[in-house]
């Protein structure tokens, strides 16, 4: 196979636009983990320390309350991770199908 010919530079590019919609699609699936994972962390209880009962409903009263805003940002940005990866997994597959049939023709040429 000739590097001349025109099928081959066209696989060889199907290759390289795949690996980049498969390497978007992976850092996708990072960030929308990593917002998984601060969401679950947000569901700690808490400890037993030495406070009076009110003091401690008060406490547990302030934290829920900040971590029900911190789950309402996490939330949206979870919604706009989903959405970005769904787009990129459509991206990926599509890569994915031109490169395979790039690379049947190339072979078919060859």
């Amino acid at each position: 196979m000739s590097r001349d010919n025109p099928v081959d530079r066209l696989a060889a590019l199907g290759g390289l636009i795949l690996d980049l919609r498969l390497n978007a699609l992976q850092a996708a699936v990072r960030a929308r983990q990593e917002s998984l994972d601060r969401l679950a962390g947000l569901a700690v209880a808490m400890p037993d320390v030495d406070l009076s009962p009110v003091a401690a409903h008060r406490a547990e009263v302030r934290y829920q309350a900040w971590a029900d805003a911190r789950r309402t940002e996490i939330n949206l940005a979870l919604a706009r991770q989903t959405a970005r990866m769904l787009e990129d997994r459509d991206a990926a597959r599509q890569a994915f199908g031109r490169a395979q049939a790039l690379r049947a023709l190339r072979d078919r040429k060859a």
